[in-house]
């Protein structure tokens, strides 16, 4: 296989102030939580280098560890670390802020990219890769939107999207890790069939378009900016 890499856990483990009820730190950081008297008004920065940044380089969990010498570590570490980035996102914040949405008549919110990744982690690792017939997540007959239209601003409902979205991150990092190779076939919902390099590419992509969502929605929660 190669270079063994940090798995999401791991990355998360390394993670330096990342620190609400849905994120559970290694360590204490600098980082104060929305709402503090020490957050300045406006767009702010953790960083205190770069007002651009989420932290200072040196202190970004995500480039924490060596780059890969193959094509599954490089997928893998480069998926690790956008999961990381969406909880870095949703760090320090609280029920209501996870719940807020963007603009009307915009259904998105922090809260709602937990729970719509956790159910795009199960279709493409649980039902697809491993062939599992499980019932979609957050999607009924009556609303295949459930998981943006249900982000409430709930405890318990936050509380239950992490639990959730991390059981199935779980799910698939040990699937990638037992996969004999990134050829190893699974069935879409039409029957094509799909290569796992293929599902890592494409979970690569849907994190970063969202996490990219993440940005904005979280500058408009409390200003803080950054990658």
């Amino acid at each position: 296989m190669g270079m063994e890499v940090p798995i999401a856990s791991d990355l998360a483990a390394a993670a330096a102030g990342v620190h609400d009820e849905g994120v559970t730190p290694a360590r204490s950081g600098d980082i104060p939580a929305a709402g503090s008297d020490d957050i300045p008004a406006g767009r702010w920065s953790a960083s205190a280098a770069h007002p651009d940044m989420w932290v200072d380089p040196g202190a970004d969990p995500r480039f924490a560890f060596p780059e890969p010498d193959d094509e599954r570590g490089t997928l893998v570490q480069y998926l690790a670390g956008y999961r990381l980035t969406m909880e870095m996102k949703c760090a320090g914040l609280d029920a209501e802020q996870l719940a807020r949405r963007s603009v009307p008549p915009s259904t998105m919110s922090l809260l709602g990219i937990v729970r719509h990744m956790a159910g795009v982690e199960q279709y493409w690792f649980r039902q697809v890769m491993a062939g599992e017939d499980a019932p979609r997540l957050y999607r009924t007959d009556g609303d295949r939107d459930l998981d943006w239209n249900g982000a409430v601003g709930d405890p318990d409902v936050v509380a239950e999207a992490w639990e959730t979205w991390r059981r199935e991150v779980a799910f698939a990092e040990r699937f990638v890790e037992a996969a004999e190779d990134l050829g190893v076939t699974g069935r879409q919902r039409d029957g094509t069939p799909i290569q796992l390099r293929s599902v890592l590419v494409h979970m690569v992509e849907e994190y970063a378009r969202h996490c990219g969502h993440a940005d904005l929605l979280r500058e408009r929660i409390d200003g803080r900016v950054g990658q």
